[in-house]
């Protein structure tokens, strides 16, 4: 038996403008939305270009600002080009960190904040 991630969820209250991010940053695509107004929700289903991970994005009807609470840690989204992902980034105005690396003397990663808060690593491909 084999298991994989089939996706990840994030809760969102402005679903537009974290699609928007999702769209600008990463270069994802829509693929389906499901809308429940019977059940006072909505999905929209996210995925990066070589279709590897897909992103739902949970909205709620009426619901404000989400708690992240302290037990979300970050998603982590691979690329070819660390430096000029980072450089794209902080040009665009997105709520970035510094390039840091865990190995002496090599960057390897960096944070970027979404609409909600959500904090997401992004690192360098491995062979890269």
């Amino acid at each position: 038996m084999k298991y994989k991630i089939a996706h990840e969820m994030l809760r969102v209250k402005n679903p537009e403008e974290s699609i928007k991010f999702y769209e600008n940053a990463f270069g994802f695509h829509r693929t389906r939305t499901v809308e429940k107004p019977e059940d006072q929700f909505n999905l929209y289903y996210l995925t990066d270009p070589d279709e590897t991970i897909e992103l739902e994005l949970t909205y709620n009807y009426g619901h404000g600002d989400y708690n992240l609470g302290d037990g979300y840690g970050h998603l982590a989204i691979a690329t070819d080009n660390l430096e000029d992902s980072w450089k794209k980034h902080k040009e665009a105005g997105y709520n970035v960190t510094d390039l840091s690396g865990l190995d002496e003397g090599r960057k390897s990663y960096y944070f970027i904040t979404d609409p909600d808060g959500f904090k997401i690593e992004v690192v360098r491909l491995k062979n890269n």
